[in-house]
């Protein structure tokens, strides 16, 4: 048996391409997007982590300004591959009414003094995609922790 042929049907060939040409990029634009967001949450996270655990290195007794900048460098090393010279370190130091002022020296640093530990790197130096999601914007982690 014959099925009767529609008329309009010859006049869709083509449609679907038509249809995937124009809808594909918006769609792969909104993916990468996605992508990009995510990883700038996921290395965010690793600054505010690289950030505390300076701050906990900081508070230890014995430690140095050296001590901290190089645990830092090396958590963000190991844990996203960011280079040294593209993270920014930071370390101030809060002395406690009763003690002296310890000029930002971790080494100085007397029980009661807060540490706060400033890390930030550039969401360019950590992008998997180049291009202008978040161009310009840095990454920052902050942790303070009291010397005891």
């Amino acid at each position: 048996m014959n099925m009767p042929k529609f008329p309009f049907t010859d006049n869709r060939r083509g449609a679907a391409m038509v249809e995937m040409a124009i809808v594909l990029p918006l769609f792969l634009l909104v993916i990468f997007t996605i992508v990009e967001f995510g990883r700038a949450m996921m290395v965010s996270q690793l600054v505010t982590n690289a950030a505390r655990i300076g701050a906990r290195q900081a508070i230890l007794e014995g430690s140095t300004n050296a001590a901290v900048d190089s645990t830092v460098r090396t958590f963000l090393q190991q844990s996203c591959n960011v280079t040294n010279s593209d993270v920014t370190i930071k370390t101030t130091i809060t002395p406690d009414p009763e003690n002296e002022d310890p000029a930002n020296q971790v080494a100085k640093s007397s029980q009661g003094d807060m540490i706060t530990v400033n890390v930030s790197v550039a969401f360019d130096k950590v992008a998997f995609i180049p291009g202008t999601f978040l161009k310009g914007k840095r990454l920052v982690g902050i942790a303070t922790m009291r010397r005891e």
